[in-house]
């Protein structure tokens, strides 16, 4: 028996049992092996009307979108049309941000990798319309500079929306065209959508949110966040197949399935080189152009996670093994999912060891806390960080759209894990620590930003 017939006989015995053991009410799988496809599905679409998870059941892929979007701004710089280290307001003359001096200097090149610097949690609603994504671009003008543009990583959805502005603007059409004419057409897609209007053509996931920590899930009581930030990743859903048919590509030298040439393979290969170092937070070690970049034993790997409202999806691509593994949800806790899944078949497809996650290592506890503490902030939180006998606390106050959507707040214990780095427990993934990085220097000797994926400035000793 072939390797991959025995990951498809393991996920028949085991996917179902694993979601029920976690909570999640549906799922489905594809895994990529030796140039072959194999995929699984278990649990229910929507918990409200019993529809079962088929493997042809589309789920929101959250932020996989951003490899998407940025694939299509490698198919105008594979056109010259598009230059990825010229100025935004080359192609936007109207990109405004709160610091104009910055928004003139950022390029193209870093709404790609997460180094414009400028505050990301963006998620306004400017409407369903075509003209959606403009409006939200022109929305940016007060939005705070966080540092000079390339300076480091911070996550930023409004970046990709800038981006996906940016196409739009040079293709002449709305971003959900540009998706389906650009990729879902040339690769042959049957079961992907760009938005609510395409998903319910198909066997379409709802998100599922527990109303308390540790209850079950129920199903969301919306299907999608604002299509303002479609290029980001907020309406873009398909089967797993169809996902790995996109991987397929970006593995072939750009070629679908039927030898359309959709992208160059030097494009593909310059998404894939590092652009910036990631803090240490249990993610990826760099960000390439779309792509994370992951440096595990057994092989260098690339991929993207995507959470949505109750829908989380996880992507891992083992480039140099032609080995792919998808996995789609639609709530619960599907990290433990992911870890358990992830770790075996990786593990026996391509040689590769998936990392735990960050923990508590009360050996790496610095003697002085003096640089931690102080209060943080960004557009959608407040944190105050205090030591107390000798233990580093964070009381993390959600604010803006965060606050909106019920995002936890309270007072939580930091725990030392490696260097500058802390976890914390958290109420809605029971069992997972997430880890919270204190980079940069103000000048004092203190932490510049409480990084989190996101950079969240100090502002106060």
């Amino acid at each position: 028996m072939s390797k991959i017939s025995e990951i498809e006989t393991w996920l028949q015995e085991n996917f179902a049992a694993l979601l029920a053991k976690h909570q999640v009410p549906g799922a489905a799988i594809a895994v990529l092996a030796d140039g072959e496809v194999i995929d699984h599905a278990a649990g229910v679409v929507n918990k409200g009307t019993g529809v079962e998870s088929t493997v042809d059941s589309v789920y929101q892929i959250g932020s996989i979108t951003k490899v998407w979007t940025t694939t299509l701004a490698m198919q105008l710089v594979d056109e010259g049309k598009l230059d990825l280290d010229r100025p935004v307001r080359d192609y936007l003359p109207e990109f405004v941000l709160g610091d104009d001096k910055a928004a003139a200097e950022i390029t193209v090149r870093q709404l790609s990798c997460h180094t414009a610097g400028f505050e990301g949690d963006i998620f306004t609603d400017t409407g369903p319309g075509d003209d959606c994504v403009a409006k939200l671009v022109a929305t940016l003008s007060d939005v705070p500079q966080l540092f000079p543009p390339g300076e480091r990583f911070s996550y930023n959805n409004a970046g990709y929306c800038v981006l996906g502005r940016v196409i739009e603007v040079l293709r002449g059409r709305c971003w959900d065209d540009c998706v389906r004419d650009h990729l879902f057409a040339p690769l042959g897609l049957t079961h992907a959508a760009s938005g609510p209007y395409d998903a319910i053509r198909y066997r379409a996931a709802i998100g599922h949110v527990s109303p308390k920590p540790g209850e079950d899930p129920v199903p969301a009581p919306v299907w999608a966040l604002t299509r303002s930030n479609s290029p980001a990743g907020s309406t873009l859903a398909m089967r797993p197949r169809d996902l790995l048919t996109f991987v397929r590509m970006q593995l072939n030298d750009g070629k679908a399935d039927d030898g359309t040439q959709v992208v160059l393979p030097e494009s593909l290969l310059a998404m894939r080189e590092p652009q910036v170092d990631v803090p240490r937070l249990g993610m990826a070690e760099h960000w390439g152009l779309g792509w994370m970049l992951f440096d595990w034993d057994g092989g260098k790997v690339i991929g993207h996670d995507g959470g949505t409202i109750g829908q989380s999806a996880f992507l891992r691509v083992v480039p140099e093994k032609g080995v792919a593994v998808a996995l789609l949800t639609n709530g619960g806790q599907p990290m433990h999912v992911y870890q358990e899944i992830f770790a075996k078949l990786l593990d026996e497809l391509a040689g590769v060891t998936v990392p735990e996650r960050p923990e508590p290592n009360p050996a790496a506890a610095p003697a002085d806390f003096s640089r931690y503490v102080g209060e943080y902030t960004s557009m959608v939180a407040d944190t105050v960080v205090t030591e107390e006998d000798g233990r580093l606390w964070m009381q993390r106050s959600p604010k803006g759209i965060f606050a909106e959507i019920g995002a936890p707040s309270g007072k939580e214990e930091l725990f030392p894990s490696k260097g500058d780095t802390f976890v914390a427990k958290t109420e809605q993934l029971p069992g997972v620590y997430m880890a919270h990085a204190f980079v940069g220097d103000d000048g004092h000797g203190r932490a510049q930003f409480l990084h989190t994926g996101r950079a969240d400035r100090r502002v106060s000793p």
